[in-house]
């Protein structure tokens, strides 16, 4: 998600910010969850596959706005 920055700056962020890691593991959980049920591994109907995919975005696009808040100085 944070391609092309310095690892330290998210390791930072991860330990440092609580928001930020609450966040950054509720993506990776939500990413988790849509790739098994588009597997088939995780039983969920189209609907909520696609709420957990709106959900999974708008998660990325507040920890974007955090980080390039964070890191813009």
């Amino acid at each position: 998600m944070f391609e092309g920055h310095p690892q330290e700056t998210v390791d930072s962020l991860l330990h440092n910010d609580v928001e930020f890691r609450q966040l950054y593991h509720r993506h990776r959980k939500l990413n988790r969850q849509c790739m098994d049920a588009e597997l088939g591994v995780l039983a969920v109907t189209d609907a909520t596959l696609g709420q957990m995919k709106r959900e999974k975005l708008a998660v990325k696009q507040r920890l974007m706005r955090m980080f390039e808040g964070k890191t813009s100085h």
